[in-house]
C-alpha cells in the first residue's frame, strides 16, 4: 500500500509500478491532501495497469449514492477489478464531522455498506427514510466490485459476515484474527446463508537493516492508530499489553509482539504466513514507518525484497 497522506502522484506512482511489476493490488487509505479515489484515476491515467483498493474511506466524508459512484468510476477507468473498503473511522473524527460521535457505528456502517453494494448491483435503494428510490445510470462491462468494511472487533467482524464482500483488519495480530474476527464473520455468514468476506489485513514491514533504529520506525508506522482508543481495545483484547496515551511504549510492544514484522526479507516472508494461516485471504505490505523515517527509496526498497522473497517461497 501506499500508506502516507499524498500531495503529488508522484510517489505513489512508484508504488503502483512496484504493485504492476510484482502483479499485487495497490492499496490506499484516506487521503486528506489528494483524494485517494483521484489518485487512483490519475494512475490509470498514467497507464499503471493494477487494480485498486481503499483501507479504508471514511463513510463520513462521502454519501453512499457518491461511494458508489468514485468505485464504479474507478473499476471503469481501471479496467480491473475494485475493493472498496469504508470505515466510520474513530468517535473523536465522527464528531469533528457530524457534531457528535455515532451512536451505533456499526448499524452506520450497515446501512452505508448494505446501500453501496445495492447500487452498484443495479438496484436501487432509497437514501433516506421517506425518499425516493434511486439507483445509477448503466454501465456495461464493468470489473468486479467489492464492497469491504474496516474490521478491528468482533460486533464488526459479524456484521460483515453479514453484509460485506471484503473484511478489511489493520494492527490485527494473527491470533485474534484466528481465534475472535473470522469465526465471528463466519458464524454471521453461516447464518445469513451466504459466502463468508474474504479477509484483508494490512501488516506494518520494515527490513532490519544496519543503521536502522527499528524503535523509531515501529513508533513513525503506529503512533496515528495508537493513539485512537478503538485500536488500543482492538490489540488489549488481543492479549497485548498496549497502553492509551503512551504510543512509543505500546508501538514497541508491537515490534517485540511481531505485528510490525521485522528481519531480513525472506524471514518477513515467512512470517507473514501467520497472517494467511490465521485467515487472510490477502495480506497488504504497509512500509509507512520506513517512508516516514527512511524515505521513499528505502521503503521501496524494502517493498520490493520482501515482494521478492514472497515470489521466491511461493515458486519453492
Amino acid at each position: 500500500m501506499y500508506p502516507l497522506q499524498s500531495a503529488d502522484v508522484g510517489p505513489m506512482a512508484a508504488y503502483g509500478r512496484l504493485a504492476e511489476r510484482f502483479g499485487t493490488r495497490l492499496w490506499c487509505g484516506q487521503s486528506m491532501q489528494i483524494e485517494t479515489h483521484a489518485l487512483f484515476a490519475a494512475l490509470a491515467g498514467m497507464g499503471v495497469q493494477v487494480s485498486f483498493g481503499t483501507c479504508v474511506a471514511l463513510t463520513p466524508l462521502r454519501h453512499p449514492y457518491h461511494a458508489a459512484v468514485e468505485a464504479r468510476s474507478i473499476a471503469a477507468l481501471s479496467g480491473q477489478p475494485f475493493t472498496a473498503g469504508y470505515g466510520p473511522s474513530g468517535a473523536s473524527f465522527q464528531a469533528n464531522i457530524y457534531g457528535a460521535e455515532l451512536e451505533k457505528p456499526v448499524s452506520h456502517t450497515v446501512d452505508f455498506v448494505t446501500k453501496v453494494r445495492a447500487l452498484l448491483d443495479g438496484t436501487p435503494v432509497a437514501m433516506a427514510p421517506g425518499g425516493a428510490d434511486m439507483g445509477l445510470l448503466p454501465i456495461d462491462d464493468l470489473p468486479g466490485i467489492e464492497v469491504g468494511m474496516g474490521v478491528l472487533r468482533p460486533a464488526m467482524a459479524r456484521a460483515a459476515g453479514r453484509h460485506a464482500d471484503a473484511a478489511i483488519t489493520w494492527l490485527t495480530p494473527p491470533g485474534l484474527l484466528a481465534d475472535q474476527l473470522v469465526p465471528a464473520a463466519r458464524g454471521a455468514a453461516a447464518e445469513k446463508g451466504r459466502a463468508t468476506p474474504r479477509f484483508v489485513t494490512v501488516v506494518q514491514v520494515a527490513v532490519d537493516r544496519a543503521g536502522r533504529d527499528m524503535d523509531r520506525i515501529a513508533y513513525h508506522g503506529t503512533h496515528q492508530h495508537l493513539s485512537l482508543p478503538h485500536y488500543v481495545d482492538m490489540l488489549q483484547r488481543s492479549g497485548l499489553p498496549v497502553v492509551h496515551g503512551d504510543p512509543a511504549a505500546s508501538a514497541r510492544t508491537l515490534l517485540e509482539a511481531g505485528v510490525v514484522v521485522t528481519g531480513k526479507p525472506d524471514e518477513i516472508a515467512e512470517r507473514l504466513t501467520a497472517w494467511h494461516s490465521a485467515g487472510a485471504d490477502e495480506v497488504i505490505l504497509n512500509t509507512s514507518g520506513v517512508l516516514t523515517t527512511e524515505g521513499l527509496g528505502e521503503a521501496l526498497r524494502d517493498t520490493t525484497d520482501i515482494l521478492t522473497a514472497v515470489a521466491q517461497r511461493a515458486a519453492s
